[in-house]
């Protein structure tokens, strides 16, 4: 099987991004965003999903970290569509029901190359130290819009902002660990179409 990996550039005004990924690692994460509940949260989501991958960010977190968060997200789902090439051989579905202490997310996507996000439940509160929670839901959205992901998450109940983050974070990792996995009966597209 060819290598499932990608490395992705992007430099814009406001942030200059390197990215580099390996779907079959081993969940070995190097994070350096300049945000550091963010680089926690990658890190998760790449250790439960068993990707390696190195992000470098430099952005305008003197502002906030909205323009770093987003841009992180478009270059993760850029990466992960150029490792799956055309994707066969593939699981393609995966989900998860993950417990975070009292918070409790769960996640379903598809690697259909058809991007949607849904997200349902409020984080409870508006920061989690320094970050904005309403950016977990905007990385998402640019992971999935790039990727060409249909994802669903729903916080089904949660007290705490760092679990409930955690806990969809680890979630999205565990269905991507299932869903970029190879089926050794699988021989083409898994799709009636015959691509994906």
């Amino acid at each position: 099987m060819p290598k499932r990996t990608a490395t992705i550039s992007r430099k814009t005004a406001e942030t200059t991004i390197e990215l580099s990924l390996d779907l079959d690692g081993s969940g070995k994460v190097n994070a350096a965003t300049g945000v550091g509940f963010f680089d926690h949260m990658l890190t998760l989501l790449g250790r439960h999903a068993l990707i390696d991958f190195s992000v470098n960010a430099e952005g305008d977190t003197g502002v906030d970290a909205h323009h770093t968060v987003e841009d992180v997200g478009i270059c993760l789902g850029l990466a992960l569509a150029q490792a799956l090439g055309d994707k066969k051989g593939i699981v393609r579905y995966g989900h998860m029901l993950l417990p975070m202490d009292e918070a409790l997310a769960q996640v379903a996507l598809d690697l259909s190359g058809r991007a949607h996000l849904e997200w349902h439940g409020a984080i409870p509160g508006e920061k989690c130290g320094e970050f904005d929670t309403c950016l977990g839901r905007e990385f998402m959205r640019a992971f999935t819009q790039n990727g060409g992901i249909n994802m669903h998450v729903d916080l089904l109940r949660a007290e705490d902002p760092h679990h409930a983050l955690e806990a969809i974070f680890k979630g999205v990792g565990r269905a991507l660990r299932t869903a970029v996995a190879t089926d050794p009966r699988e021989k083409g597209v898994p799709s009636s179409k015959g691509v994906l």
